[in-house]
């Protein structure tokens, strides 16, 4: 007899949802999808909420800077990984850009409510990895892992 054991790296939930960049008419749209998903998972309140937030704030990061991006969520028994990759200008200064209140936003993302400079910093302490990485002309890669309390009861 066969038993089907999940390795704590085996992917329960993967896929990629495009984010139109330059743009805020679909801004919230995939970190509301991701929310939706993860609730159905039934993962906890407080693990739904954190990968919402890191999400929000990266996809409205590319709707900010980026031509286009991808926003790929993997669910594993331990944990949620959420990449943000975009195609955009890129971090001249990735230190500078991680400090509270630092902003490259223009007047017209301002003018929105965004642009506040605290999209990364939020990003980093919700997540419990967090790893970015950005080429100028090319663009900005971030990874957020979050891990899944024992409240997890699977799809």
């Amino acid at each position: 007899m066969t038993t089907n054991v999940l390795s704590h790296d085996t992917a329960i939930y993967e896929n990629s949802f495009s984010v139109e960049g330059g743009t805020f008419d679909n801004a919230g749209h995939v970190s509301s999808q991701i929310k939706a998903l993860l609730k159905k998972m039934k993962l906890s309140k407080e693990v739904v909420r954190r990968a919402a937030l890191v999400t929000y704030e990266a996809e409205i990061n590319i709707c900010s800077y980026a031509d286009r991006g991808k926003i790929h969520l993997r669910v594993t028994p331990e944990h949620v990984t959420v990449e943000a990759i975009d195609e955009g200008q890129g971090i001249v200064d990735i230190e500078l850009a991680m400090q509270a209140g630092y902003s490259t936003a223009t007047e017209r993302i301002r003018e929105m409510g965004f642009g506040a400079g605290m999209g990364l910093g939020n990003i980093k302490n919700f997540s419990d990895f967090f790893r970015i990485t950005s080429e100028i002309g090319k663009g900005t890669c971030l990874k957020m892992v979050i891990r899944i309390d024992k409240d997890f009861d699977g799809i």
